[in-house]
């Protein structure tokens, strides 16, 4: 069948290998890349991130298998479309009679043809729908992550759209896009997050409990701390951003000496009795980022364990931090992150304390919604993105309704067939990723040979905006 008439892609994605990431064979974004790749793990090398969308910073290709590649290439030959291999394995390029580029990965014994998803949403913007080409254009709103955890992530935040532009504008090296990253994690293990302020009464008791924390903060602003009306928000979450500021800001002797005899009071007392969770977690983050200022800011977050099937959602200026497990993630089209601690990379303490909204409380958890008896979404507040989650039993078939907008298709288990209405059906294993086109029905049938339930993830624009009039 012809490319353009296609309206699942098969795709080949980007990997990011950032030092955070499980290593080798512990990695579940490691087995999905080299499935994808058709290259092999190396042990030793973090796997973090695996990108599915068409973000230029790791962007997504769709396969081209020999039915389709002849037919496609008389008509994209002369509009320059060029062929990317997604990974960062060295590579030779070469132009192969047809007119594609054809990458030859040193690692793998095939070349591997492919097409920029986004090159080939310029010839069938269709794809998109309507509804979103006008508000978006011709490119995903969204972008679709697995991540894999091993170590804690920067405390960090994301900018809204206003300071996006600014921010770009200032320092385009450092953040590359000028759109905002709202973002939702799906846990797929147990996953394990620092997101947004204690509440004052809880921010209370932890100042009162460590008097390291205090002797950073000073007598002044630890007296404020303990001691805020929540009557007043304007004056909460002033103090809250002096507090914080200056930790983020202290001088560094003075935090290296305050966590040395933090972690020797901690280590202390795990001889005569049970540290509660928190602690663990400091001595945690002490071994991974030793003397880091981020472990103290770290006091201030709400401390989330989420289970499989949970899913916690991320506004713009919020501070957070991923710390340990796998997850689902999707967020706005965006790779703008502005960093304060527990990170080797570049930081911005000025560009976070200010930014942050200083809300405090627990973040809300979202647990799914049914949409039928195998599948559950997962909707946060922002336009550009919602998740679904489905399990579908051996031998069951379900049907993919037809919706106004792109989709992406992730199978992290099982195997099944995803057939479109016109009849073209293509397999689904695990580690395959598919682009579903908008305005189509698909049925999803489990294989009666799988050697478990066919276990999908679906990413794409939310419904709640694809049903407006």
């Amino acid at each position: 069948m012809e490319l353009s008439k296609k309206k699942a892609l098969k795709l080949q994605c980007s990997v990011q290998n950032y030092e955070w990431g499980c290593k080798g064979e512990q990695s579940t974004v490691a087995k999905l890349y080299a499935l994808q790749s058709k290259s092999p793990i190396e042990p030793d090398k973090p796997y973090a991130e695996l990108w599915m969308g068409t973000h230029e910073s790791g962007p997504s290709s769709v396969l081209l298998d020999e039915d389709n590649e002849t037919a496609s290439a008389s008509g994209d030959k002369a509009n320059g479309f060029g062929a990317h291999h997604a990974g960062n394995h060295a590579s030779r390029r070469y132009i192969n009679k047809i007119g594609y580029t054809r990458f030859s990965c040193n690692c793998s014994p095939q070349p591997q043809r492919s097409l920029l998803l986004s090159d080939w949403l310029l010839k069938n913007p269709e794809a998109l729908g309507r509804k979103v080409l006008l508000r978006w254009g011709v490119n995903l709103p969204f972008l679709f992550k697995v991540l894999s955890v091993q170590k804690a992530l920067s405390i960090q935040a994301h900018p809204d759209k206003e300071l996006a532009k600014s921010l770009h504008r200032r320092q385009p090296q450092i953040y590359k896009d000028s759109n905002h990253k709202p973002e939702m994690a799906l846990a797929i293990t147990h996953f394990e997050a620092l997101c947004g302020f204690l509440s004052a009464q809880e921010l209370k008791i932890v100042v009162e409990s460590v008097p390291e924390l205090q002797y950073v903060l000073g007598t002044s602003l630890s007296y404020d701390l303990m001691n805020v009306s929540i009557s007043c928000e304007k004056t909460t979450k002033l103090t809250l951003k002096a507090a914080f500021s200056a930790i983020i800001n202290a001088n560094k002797d003075l935090i290296t000496k305050s966590l040395s005899q933090l972690i020797l009071r901690l280590k202390s007392s795990q001889q005569e009795r049970s540290l509660t969770q928190r602690e663990l977690l400091i001595l945690r983050l002490a071994e991974q980022y030793p003397n880091d200022v981020g472990i103290f800011s770290a006091l201030f977050l709400n401390y989330i364990r989420l289970e499989p099937g949970q899913a916690l959602y991320l506004s713009a200026n919020e501070p957070h931090a991923y710390l340990l497990g796998e997850c689902i993630e999707c967020m706005a089209a965006s790779d703008n992150v502005v960093r304060a601690g527990l990170t080797p990379k570049y930081i911005d303490t000025k560009t976070l304390c200010d930014m942050l909204t200083y809300n405090q409380g627990m973040p809300e958890i979202l647990s799914g919604i049914n949409l039928n008896a195998y599948t559950k979404r997962y909707s946060p507040p922002f336009d550009e993105f919602e998740m679904e989650s489905c399990m579908l039993p051996i031998g069951q078939r379900m049907r993919l309704s037809s919706i106004e907008g792109p989709s992406i298709l992730i199978v992290l288990g099982g195997s099944g067939t995803l057939h479109e209405r016109d009849g073209n059906a293509q397999s689904l294993q695990f580690g395959d990723t598919v682009f579903l086109s908008a305005g189509t029905e698909y049925d999803v049938i489990t294989n009666p040979a799988s050697k478990g339930n066919l276990q999908f993830y679906r990413a794409g624009v939310n419904s709640r905006v694809l049903l407006m009039d």
